[in-house]
């Protein structure tokens, strides 16, 4: 073997107490207590583990753009406008360097594989798809990621758009999305997504349902078209804040549906808490949607960052397990076993989401590896634990150091 994690809790078997890792050009070759062999060790020392951490939607291309930003009015903010007087002025140059700041900090807080969204339309052209694109080799030796293609601003209505999605599915995109709150025609920006997506063979990753009521929500479109395209198990919807807006019965009718279908959920907490409400000036609503009420009704669900420092998010620090954190503040959960399921969303849950068949602690993985300052997956969340170090393919990628009283002597 070339490493031994040892005296690890794995998160998917905590109770079993701490366990070595073995590891083999890369690859998971053992798993057991008191694993024999001379090679490199890592002693985990009874701290957590975890194949990685997964950022399932985040927005690496307008990160960090905060402070270019002219401030709007509370009531009336608008993220789109706040970015898209800014586009003819990023170029690739720009989009990376910022882009690469996020990856990095993204990496240093344990996350090993990303979904990252990615605007196309004649305002950026494909500058932002080629900055990010250019990152994925760079740093394959730390994080996975792929890129989901999406019209911001519209696509039936911005004209040119259509045509950059397209060449964005031929030079490599995985994942086509859309956005069809900022298209004048809902439904055609749906459909032509859908329609894409089979022509192009790809999954569907598409922002729905912001809104100060629960009117007119696009999910039954989706759906019809999940089915009626057989695309269950490959649509993914994020935000849903409107769900946050519903009756209890309704939300369960609704995930029932979305699970019946097979589509995925990501909650994207800071910036649905930062949008929603904004035409309320006292028992403001939250507008984070209950991921956890989904996964009771079977419907997969992960948590997420969306955006760094950018109008739509003008914070963060691209720590998932304090993203988490807040989610479980906003939905006021307490319970060991709601907090777990946080964590879930944060690794296995969205490693499913992202349709990732070589994810987790088995023989034969890839020896993703996250050690986690904390003794479970509740406590992590809940302490919003430090990562210590992490390993990519059995190489090591970062290091933390808990922090030290420094006694007086």
């Amino acid at each position: 073997m070339d490493l031994i994690i040892r005296n690890a809790r794995l998160a998917d078997r905590p109770s079993d107490g701490p366990l070595d890792i073995g590891v083999e050009k890369g690859r998971i070759v053992a798993i057991g207590r008191g694993l024999d062999g001379d090679a490199e060790a890592y002693d985990a020392q009874g701290c957590l583990a975890c194949p990685g951490l997964i950022e399932t939607h985040i927005h690496l291309d307008k990160s960090r753009i905060i402070d270019r930003c002219t401030p709007q009015e509370r009531r009336d903010l608008s993220p789109v406008k706040g970015v898209t007087p800014l586009k003819k002025s990023m170029s690739v140059e720009d989009v990376r360097t910022r882009a690469e700041r996020t990856l990095e900090q993204c990496i240093v807080h344990g996350t090993t594989r990303m979904r990252t969204q990615v605007e196309v339309d004649p305002g950026i052209g494909m500058r932002g798809f080629e900055a990010v694109q250019s990152l994925i080799a760079d740093y394959r030796w730390a994080i996975d990621i792929e890129i989901c293609v999406f019209p911001q601003e519209g696509l039936t209505n911005y004209p040119g758009t259509d045509a950059l999605l397209v060449e964005g599915l031929k030079h490599g995109a995985k994942v086509i999305g859309g956005a069809p709150r900022y298209d004048t025609d809902h439904a055609g920006q749906i459909a032509r997504i859908f329609a894409l997506a089979r022509e192009f063979d790809v999954d569907i990753d598409i922002h729905l349902d912001v809104g100060h009521t629960p009117d007119a929500m696009d999910i039954h479109l989706v759906r019809e078209l999940t089915d009626t395209y057989k695309r269950g198990g490959r649509v993914v919807v994020g935000h849903m804040a409107k769900l946050s807006l519903l009756p209890p019965d309704q939300v369960a009718a609704l995930a029932r549906r979305l699970a019946e279908s097979g589509i995925a959920v990501t909650v994207l907490p800071a910036t649905d808490l930062f949008l929603m409400g904004r035409d309320q000036d006292h028992s403001v609503r939250r507008g984070v949607a209950d991921a956890n009420r989904l996964i009771e009704h079977g419907v997969n669900c992960s948590l997420s960052s969306n955006n760094i420092l950018n109008p739509a998010t003008p914070y963060g620090d691209c720590s998932l397990i304090r993203m988490a954190n807040l989610y479980a503040n906003v939905l006021q959960l307490d319970r060991p076993a709601e907090l777990t399921e946080c964590f879930r969303m944060l690794t296995e849950r969205s490693a499913r989401l992202l349709n990732l068949d070589d994810y987790g602690f088995a023989l034969g993985r890839p020896a993703d590896v996250v050690i986690i300052n904390a003794q479970s997956p509740a406590q992590a969340i809940a302490e919003i634990a430090q990562p210590l170090a992490a390993f990519k393919h059995g190489k090591r990628t970062v290091a933390w150091q808990p922090p030290a009283l420094l006694r007086p002597r």
